[in-house]
């Protein structure tokens, strides 16, 4: 990992996210894990990586993980804060995403209803065309952008998640109405990738860990990443001209209506994972930075992403003010 992507993350929170390693005489022995999406997006990986790191390691002999596709996991969340009150066996993965879809879909239940426990990873977005296409940079994306957004079609997760809003600023960026842009949401990641690859749209948008597969095989070409420094293999779209640089974030949230003890055990068996030898081999292994954020400060972080992508949204049209 580069020293900004390690700067990224934890120098902003550095001194809110240091804490004391604590165990517990409570050990998690079974744990249930939703993802709020449908299998082979960011979310689904998530939780199934969280899986096999937790009973790799031993801190959980047996992990369940489900799957509640829909509306950019507003379903999801409604039937876990409604379904697992006081449950504390159970976690849903979330983030960034669901920040926006939550604001966009105007939905009923929010993630104040839920017990935040830590944010694990971050992962900048990556713009795709297939291998095909005439489209081969940056500059060639932006140009059919400026020259008439609403014929651009842009494939990614579910409407107002950071896919979204990447391709709203992407357009806001080179000079484009963002309110005119053309995206279609999917709410998985398999879905999406589909698409992009049978040439239904012109681009795809996504974490790069959802494309790393399909690149290196030829068959999608990567236009471009949201980082402030790429590669000549992984360029970023801010040294091809394009003011854009966006993360996405991940995190687990638990049931409302928890104790402190129950509480406190998921929060441990959570810091156990991410100091485990496995996930760092797994967030090696996906491309994923360690933004591992808990407690407090995690719950801090919550509110101001919420407020923040609530602006954001707003001005590129996807929220009414």
């Amino acid at each position: 990992m580069s020293q900004y992507r390690k700067n990224f993350w934890r120098g902003a929170f550095a001194a809110a996210a240091v804490a004391g390693f604590v165990t517990s005489a409570m050990a998690q022995s079974e744990l249930k894990i939703m993802a709020p999406a449908a299998p082979g997006g960011g979310w689904d990986q998530t939780a199934r990586s969280m899986q096999q790191a937790l009973t790799q390691s031993g801190i959980v002999k047996s992990v369940q993980v489900t799957n509640v596709p829909g509306a950019g996991g507003s379903i999801g969340i409604a039937q876990f804060v409604n379904g697992a009150k006081g449950d504390g066996s159970q976690l849903m993965v979330m983030g960034y995403v669901m920040v926006g879809a939550l604001l966009t879909n105007k939905s009923p239940v929010t993630l104040d209803q839920t017990t935040p426990i830590a944010r694990l990873t971050g992962e900048y977005e990556a713009i795709v065309v297939p291998a095909g296409s005439p489209i081969k940079t940056a500059k060639d994306l932006a140009a059919a952008v400026k020259a008439d957004p609403a014929k651009v079609t842009w494939a990614g997760g579910s409407a107002g998640g950071v896919d979204h809003i990447a391709a709203a600023l992407f357009a806001k960026a080179v000079g484009a109405d963002p309110t005119k842009i053309n995206y279609i949401p999917f709410s998985g990641g398999g879905e999406s990738l589909a698409a992009i690859l049978g040439g239904k749209v012109t681009a795809g948008i996504a974490g790069y860990g959802e494309f790393e597969s399909q690149i290196k095989a030829g068959k999608l070409r990567l236009i471009g990443l949201t980082t402030p420094k790429g590669t000549p293999e992984m360029p970023s779209l801010k040294e091809q001209g394009v003011d854009l640089e966006i993360a996405n974030w991940r995190a687990v949230v638990a049931a409302p209506g928890l104790s402190a003890d129950q509480k406190k055990t998921l929060s441990e068996t959570v810091d156990k994972l991410a100091k485990s030898k496995e996930w760092g081999e797994i967030l090696k292994q996906k491309g994923w930075d360690d933004a591992y954020l808990s407690g407090d400060a995690f719950a801090k972080f919550l509110v101001e992403e919420n407020t923040r992508t609530k602006e954001v949204l707003t001005s590129v049209g996807l929220v009414k003010p």
